[in-house]
C-alpha cells in the first residue's frame, strides 16, 4: 500500500469541477446518504478531500469517476462544486477492473455489490484477453495465464473460485429475491439455486413470500431447481415445497386480514395493526392479573 501511496503523489493532481465528472456506468457499488456518509461529509467539512479521486480521462475537461464516488457525493452534499482529481488514460476494460478493486476495499458491501462488480470484472478480464464473454457470464473453462479467470479474481480478493462463481450467478435473480439475499433472509448456497429458477417461477416464489413470511431453506431451493429443470415448478408446487415445516420452524399463528381490518380505519399500516394487537393483548393480560389478584 505504500507504494500505491507514492504513486499518487507522483501524479499530476488537478481540481476539477465536479460537473465534468461522470459516475461509471453501471457502477455496482450504492451510495446512501447514511450514517457512514454523514460521518464523510464532516470529515470533509473539517479538512477538506484528503485523498483525490481517480478518474478516466475522456477529454481534457471530462471525466468518469473510477474511485471517490462517496467523496464526490458528499461534496455535492456541503455544496463544494470542485474536487481535487486524478485523471488517468486507461482502456475501459483496465478502468473496469481499477474501479472493481478499489470499490472493494470497503468496510461494508453489499452480496449484491459484490455480485455486480464480480460479474463486471470477469468480463472485462475476459475482453482484456481477446476473449469475449458470453451474455449470461457463465465462467467458463479457459485459461488466462494459466488460471481460469474466477481463481484470478478469487486470488486477488481472497475468496475461492466457487465463491466467485456463486457471487456471478446471483446476477441471475430478480431484484426482489437479491434484495433478500442483502438483508440476510435468503443465504447464498439457496441464493444459487434460486438462480436457476425461470424469471416466471421466481416470481411465483416472491408471492409466497410475500403472503407468507416464509423463506426457503438449502434444501427447498434444491428440490425447486429440480423441479424447474423438468418443468414441473408451478406455483402449486412452490406451495408444496414452502408448506413443509422445517426443522427448528417456530408455530405460526394466521389471521385473516379481513377479520381485523374491520376495527381499523382504512389505509392503517399492518405495522400499525401489529402494534395495536400487542398492546391490546398486553392490557388484556394486565386486566387479568388484576382479576385474579382482587379475588
Amino acid at each position: 500500500m505504500p507504494e500505491a501511496k507514492d504513486d499518487l503523489k507522483r501524479e499530476k493532481v488537478r481540481i476539477v469541477p465536479i460537473s465534468n465528472i461522470e459516475d461509471f456506468p453501471d457502477h455496482p457499488f450504492q451510495v446512501k446518504d447514511d450514517e457512514s456518509m454523514d460521518q464523510l461529509v464532516e470529515s470533509i467539512r473539517m479538512n477538506g478531500v484528503l485523498n483525490p479521486v481517480i478518474a478516466l480521462k475522456i477529454d481534457e475537461n471530462h471525466y468518469q469517476l473510477i474511485s471517490g464516488h462517496r467523496r464526490k457525493r458528499a461534496c455535492m452534499l456541503l455544496g463544494i462544486d470542485r474536487i481535487p482529481l486524478i485523471g488517468r488514460e486507461m482502456t475501459k476494460e483496465e478502468a473496469v477492473i481499477e474501479m472493481v478493486d478499489s470499490n472493494l476495499q470497503r468496510e461494508h458491501i453489499l452480496p449484491s455489490e459484490k455480485a455486480k462488480a464480480y460479474k463486471m470484472k470477469y468480463e472485462a478480464l475476459k475482453r482484456k484477453a481477446g476473449r469475449p464473454s458470453k451474455d449470461n457470464c457463465t465462467p467458463s473453462e479457459h485459461n488466462f495465464e494459466g488460471k481460469r479467470t474466477v481463481e484470478i479474481i478469487g486470488d486477488e480478493n481472497g475468496e475461492s473460485k466457487e465463491q466467485i462463481r456463486r457471487f456471478i450467478r446471483l446476477n441471475e435473480l430478480t431484484p426482489e429475491l437479491l434484495e433478500f439475499v442483502d438483508e440476510g433472509k435468503i443465504g447464498m448456497r439457496p441464493a444459487v439455486e434460486l438462480s436457476y429458477l425461470q424469471e416466471e417461477e421466481m416470481r411465483d416464489l416472491v408471492d409466497f413470500i410475500d403472503n407468507e413470511e416464509v423463506f426457503p431453506s438449502h434444501a427447498q431451493t434444491i428440490r425447486m431447481r429440480a423441479l424447474s429443470k423438468d418443468g414441473k415448478l408451478d406455483r402449486e408446487a412452490i406451495d408444496t415445497i414452502m408448506n413443509e415445516e422445517k426443522p427448528n420452524q417456530k408455530a405460526r399463528i394466521k389471521i385473516p386480514m379481513e377479520k381485523i381490518e374491520k376495527y381499523f380505519p382504512a389505509g392503517t399500516s399492518e405495522k400499525k395493526i401489529e402494534e395495536t394487537i400487542l398492546k391490546a393483548l398486553a392490557m388484556y393480560r394486565q386486566r387479568q392479573k388484576e382479576n385474579r389478584d382482587a379475588r
